[in-house]
């Protein structure tokens, strides 16, 4: 037995066990790899445990993987010098790439979640327009099996207010939840908004009407996010009334936004305020769809209880919401196309405002609780 074999052996012992059902889960439940196909590890922050457990999980399976690596302080660097051309070529050799994959899995890591926050924006705007839309919203999304996912470590444990040690123990918890057992319990939630036509939702700041009439819906399971736990569907373009105010915190390009509050006539936002009023209408001015919403969504991850500016986590958030400007998913699509695609979040539990929702004029969820006796099952105490 050679030392190189014995030490990989040795070494493989050490990890961290739930890593390794982690990347387990990721290959074989969320990609579904099978013999033959590519798939592309993207790692996006210093860690490389759970990258080299998904290339071993990979090849195991029979795929073949393939690795990228990079960091926010690079990409903020080459963005402040970046010209359209140089960006317009950068997309052009990640789109070619991007075809030839079969699974992409994303790992989102990093110390700093304001790295991109100076800079300027209409750099922003070129790297979601000519880079980040055709790569991952046209090409990644639409044509690959794909996941992503948040990697832990201090950052995001300072985020959530806990001990890096406490935020492992909770994001295992969340990430390694029985999905499988979840999905069968959105099932009655799914036919439900599948024949709803009328949706309301009251909550302080908020009162907002729309239509989801035959958009249909689609099971989130642990198949797209990790961590998962939300039915979404979209409402028609144009039935948006009323206002929404949300209460939970929000990163977009480097910028932490608070107080957002939207009010919608015939589908459009004709008025938006945030803490940063004047940067989030030029976020909602990037293109025409910006302006519009392309996804409701319930979310209901027993384990996630608080926000701690990370999309991936805080629209998961047992008993929230989340109500999208921008891009539309094909698979519940109401026909708006932008660069944008902002998941907000708006929490209902009592402690954090109360509020309900009613499909039809019937009460489905008051204050975070579903209270048709067919939908209970996805309350947290039947989740965990």
């Amino acid at each position: 037995m050679g030392t190189e074999f014995i030490y990989s052996r040795r070494y493989a012992a050490m990890r961290d066990p739930r890593l390794q059902t982690l990347a387990a889960n990721l290959v074989r439940h969320s990609v579904r790899v099978q013999p033959g196909e590519n798939i592309l590890i993207d790692m996006i922050g210093p860690e490389r445990e759970l990258a080299k457990c998904l290339v071993e999980e990979v090849a195991r399976a029979g795929g073949r993987p393939f690795v990228e690596t990079s960091d926010r302080s690079v990409l903020r660097s080459m963005l402040l010098h970046a010209t359209p051309e140089q960006i317009g070529l950068w997309s052009k050799l990640d789109q070619e790439r991007m075809k030839q994959m079969q699974g992409y899995i994303g790992i989102r890591s990093g110390e700093n979640v304001n790295e991109l926050s100076d800079v300027p924006e209409d750099k922003m705007k070129l790297y979601q327009q000519l880079y980040s839309h055709p790569v991952h919203s046209e090409i990644r999304v639409k044509k690959t099996k794909w996941v992503v996912l948040r990697y832990p470590n201090a950052s995001m444990s300072q985020l959530a207010k806990m001990s890096t040690e406490a935020f492992e123990d909770f994001y295992f918890d969340v990430c390694n939840l029985d999905y499988s057992r979840m999905e069968d319990a959105m099932t009655p939630l799914q036919q439900l908004m599948d024949r709803t036509d009328k949706v309301r939702i009251v909550g302080p700041g908020t009162d907002l009407s729309f239509s989801i009439k035959g958009i249909g819906s689609v099971k989130c399971a642990g198949e797209r996010n990790i961590p998962d736990g939300e039915l979404y569907t979209a409402p028609i373009r144009d039935s948006v009334q009323g206002t929404i105010t949300y209460n939970t915190s929000s990163v977009n390009s480097g910028v932490t936004f608070d107080n957002i509050s939207f009010t919608f006539e015939n589908g459009r936002i004709v008025k938006a305020t945030s803490s940063d009023t004047d940067r989030i209408n030029e976020i909602l001015d990037t293109d025409e769809g910006a302006r519009y919403i392309g996804e409701f969504s319930l979310g209901f991850n027993p384990y996630i209880l608080h926000p701690m500016n990370d999309t991936l986590f805080d629209e998961k958030i047992a008993g929230s919401l989340h109500f999208t400007p921008g891009q539309a998913y094909e698979e519940a699509d109401n026909g708006n196309r932008s660069a944008v695609h902002w998941d907000l979040v708006l929490i209902q539990r009592p402690e954090y405002g109360g509020g309900e929702i009613y499909f039809d004029d019937v009460l489905i969820r008051k204050d975070g609780l579903f209270v048709l006796p067919e939908l209970e099952g996805l309350n947290p105490e039947r989740l965990k």
